[in-house]
């Protein structure tokens, strides 16, 4: 049992963090505290990305419909999504600093090729997929350079901003936050902001921490429109409602 106690705890610790709590009782070790709340925090964050935009998903297949989502954003996302990971992998940079960018990916391309599909683009949404594995191959395979690879993740934070921001244009325009699933957007900003410390503890690489300071600074525009158009229906659907309400004359008969 003590060895099975000993290998889960190294697992969030190394040695030295681990002989200071269990041997030395030495519980107020700052260093190993914030290592350990890092660690956390970050595998944290990895459980939660597998379901954090299941509900935008889930929201467009029961709707059948990508209305108030902008495709744009949606692919810049994507491609910032997809830079970080390579970046991170290719660094060899622990998992638990980036390992959310795994399924955040696999469920941004799912609600890509769902947009293009229920908006009648179907050969469109299969030649994104390929597109994509495509580009997945080339970024994570050692065909691009390190050089290249730096470069590409210092463009992350001009295409966090555009993509989230088009979709907030969006937002502003309609007057609504549409289709957008309220669960998705708050954890997106909740772990964008928590990233934020667990890379200055797990990578302390720069570009990787303002990358993320970019990223809570979007998603916190998203989520304060989300609250302020909580209730309110997309322009269309208010003028729409109100047509229908207008009383009938003899000429509309």
């Amino acid at each position: 049992m003590a060895d099975l106690i000993k290998k889960g705890a190294l697992l969030l610790m190394n040695q030295k963090c681990y002989d200071n709590y269990f041997l030395e009782h030495n519980f107020f070790d700052v260093p190993c505290f914030k290592a350990l709340l890092s660690k956390g925090l970050g595998l944290g964050i990895i459980a939660g990305s597998v379901l954090v935009k299941v509900p935008q998903v889930m929201k467009i297949l029961q709707n059948k419909s990508g209305e108030g989502i902008n495709l744009f954003g949606v692919m810049l996302d994507l491609l910032a999504i997809t830079f970080h990971m390579s970046y991170n992998f290719m660094h060899g940079y622990p998992f638990s600093s980036w390992g959310d960018n795994t399924f955040l990916a696999l469920q941004t391309v799912a609600i890509a090729a769902l947009v293009l599909f229920f908006a009648g683009r179907k050969p469109h949404a299969f030649i994104f997929l390929l597109a994509y594995a495509t580009l997945l191959y080339v970024l994570n395979s050692g065909l691009t350079s390190m050089k290249v690879l730096l470069t590409i993740q210092s463009c992350n934070i001009p295409i966090l901003l555009v993509g989230k921001l088009s979709q907030a244009m969006t937002n502003y325009k309609a007057g609504s936050t549409g289709q957008l699933s309220a669960a998705t957007v708050i954890m997106m900003f909740a772990g964008s902001l928590a990233r934020i410390f667990t890379s200055i503890q797990e990578t302390g690489d720069t570009m990787i921490i303002v990358t993320f300071v970019a990223s809570t600074f979007a998603n916190g525009v998203i989520l304060a429109q989300l609250l302020y158009y909580w209730n309110k229906p997309a322009a269309g659907a208010a003028a729409a409602k109100s047509k229908s309400k207008k009383p009938k004359t003899k000429k509309d008969d």
